[in-house]
């Protein structure tokens, strides 16, 4: 091997001993551009997306809290309805999240995310007025139908405006109001369940208020989201010019495209970007994991009420008391969010923060006091709200093709499959105490911690490799195998992959 080609490979491995090389500022100027830019992002967009995210929580878990109001029995259904009802809500939310995703990378997720927030927003006002266990079945699958997408369009989206080590701390804040949404859903329900008088029931005052508030951010979000970097109106020119530019930075090392005018990529899909999301070894652990870390998280968003009211505390009170621990859980997420940006490390966050997640369940079972159970409750939401969102960065930063990122995020969204687990754990045959239901949690989050910490030594194994290789090339095969299509994206030895 000639020594240019050795120097090459060193060069290569050296700068990708952390991570996959990226975009770094080259000169004192483009470090505060590039604050500058961040800095209009996360004021002009960032709080636009994250409150539709917020009302999306508050539209899915309202039914929960509407329950302790009474809410199956007043519509002519069975409290075992609601848990049916629950899990085929996640059928169809599951299912339609590829697809969506998909659309959304065609029709531009700064119209389709618009559209699915008000058409969910619309069904939520509606669904205070429907009866029967029918209309409750019926009502909840095309809810789930026009929520599928949402989260990963939002999350594909932010990636075309962040580089991929500024991207978990902003997915972290948008995917924090899922946990703000739990206790301002809380908040307002303490509030709305005080409301006596009038032609409604409280519990349809809650979805008509919540809904329209929904409909409302949604046409907001129309009128405010640009389509691309190049395209940002709260940007001026430089501005503009300089964020399309390190985005195509950001991956220039792996990938080859055309942009258009908005900054973003001509080839918007392709059919190699669905063979190779499917072909992708990696995707199909980490999803297996990702559910099995999500079940707390997603049982909790609609039935932490229910558990409250079955540790000994009166309903409406149950619905205030759901406050502190989405705070924690939203505390948690931040704290490890930052951390892992800053460290460039995704595996050992969520590997701690599912340990962590682990000791509040553990308390939640073995603690005989009503506040002992409640603390572990607190320090249970501060680990579980964390590896769904740094799995969502991880996997996001070791996809540099973006029309493979898009399906990949998408299909995702098949973590949440772990609202139909959580919602049959947590049956109200189980309760009051739940205490089976916290049993089967405890195990399947052991499951995820086991299941991620050998996801992370499997891809540190991969970068082993890919370094081997790199380092038996020349120069020029070096070159070669980071402009050609022979292999994809991250299957280029040139492409190492973020721990």
């Amino acid at each position: 091997m000639s020594g240019k080609g050795l120097q090459a490979a060193g060069n290569l491995i050296s700068e990708s001993e952390n991570g996959p090389a990226g975009f770094v500022p080259s000169s004192p100027e483009e470090v505060e551009l590039n604050r500058r830019v961040n800095r209009k992002m996360d004021f002009a967009m960032l709080p636009l997306l994250s409150l539709v995210y917020l009302f999306n929580g508050l539209d899915k878990g309202n039914i929960g809290n509407a329950q302790t109001q009474g809410f199956t029995k007043d519509i002519g259904a069975q409290p075992e309805d609601l848990n049916f009802a629950v899990s085929l809500f996640f059928i169809t939310f599951v299912l339609f999240q590829p697809p969506s995703a998909a659309m959304g990378r065609w029709v531009g997720p700064n119209i389709w995310i618009p559209f699915l927030a008000f058409s969910w927003g619309a069904l939520t006002i509606g669904q205070a007025f429907i009866k029967g266990r029918g209309g409750l079945i019926a009502i909840r699958l095309v809810i789930g139908l026009f929520e599928a997408g949402f989260y990963p369009t939002c999350v594909s989206y932010l990636s075309f405006f962040y580089g991929r080590f500024d991207l978990a701390v902003r997915v972290a804040i948008f995917y924090g109001q899922y946990a703000v949404a739990g206790a301002f859903s809380g908040a307002i329900s303490y509030g709305v369940f005080h409301l006596k008088s009038g032609p409604l029931r409280n519990w349809q005052y809650l979805f008509v208020i919540e809904g329209s508030l929904t409909c409302f951010v949604a046409i907001l979000a129309f009128c405010l989201l640009p389509r691309g970097p190049s395209s940002a109106w709260f940007l001026n020119q430089e501005e503009r010019e300089f964020a399309a530019d390190r985005m195509r930075r950001d991956t220039a090392l792996f990938i080859q495209h055309e942009y258009g005018k908005d900054g973003l990529e001509k080839d918007r899909l392709s059919k190699r970007d669905a063979i190779e999301a499917a072909k992708d070894w990696k995707f199909y652990g980490v999803i297996l994991f990702n559910i099995c870390a999500s079940v707390p998280t997603q049982a909790f968003s609609i039935f932490l009420p229910l558990v409250l009211q079955g540790l000994g505390f009166e309903s409406i009170r149950a619905n205030l008391l759901t406050v502190p621990p989405y705070v924690c859980g939203a505390i948690g997420l931040y704290l490890f969010a930052l951390s892992s940006d800053r460290r460039r490390e995704r595996g050992y966050h969520i590997i701690a923060s599912l340990f962590i997640g682990i000791i509040g369940l553990i308390l939640t079972v073995t603690v005989k006091s009503s506040g002992g159970k409640y603390a572990g409750l607190c320090i249970l939401l501060f680990g579980c709200y964390v590896s769904a969102p740094l799995t969502v960065a991880w996997l996001s930063g070791n996809t540099p093709e973006p029309g493979k990122r898009t399906l990949i995020l998408g299909a995702n969204g098949f973590g949440n499959l772990a609202g139909i687990i959580g919602s049959q754990i947590f049956a109200a045959k189980y309760g009051p105490s739940y205490k089976t239901s916290f049993y089967v949690s405890l195990g399947i989050a052991i499951v995820a911690l086991l299941g991620y910490t050998g996801y992370r030594f499997g891809l540190a194994a991969a970068n082993r490799y890919k370094r081997g290789k790199m380092a038996q090339m020349t120069e020029e095969e070096l070159e070669r195998e980071r402009t050609d299509k022979t292999r994809y994206g991250d299957r280029k030895y040139t492409f190492i992959y973020g721990l």
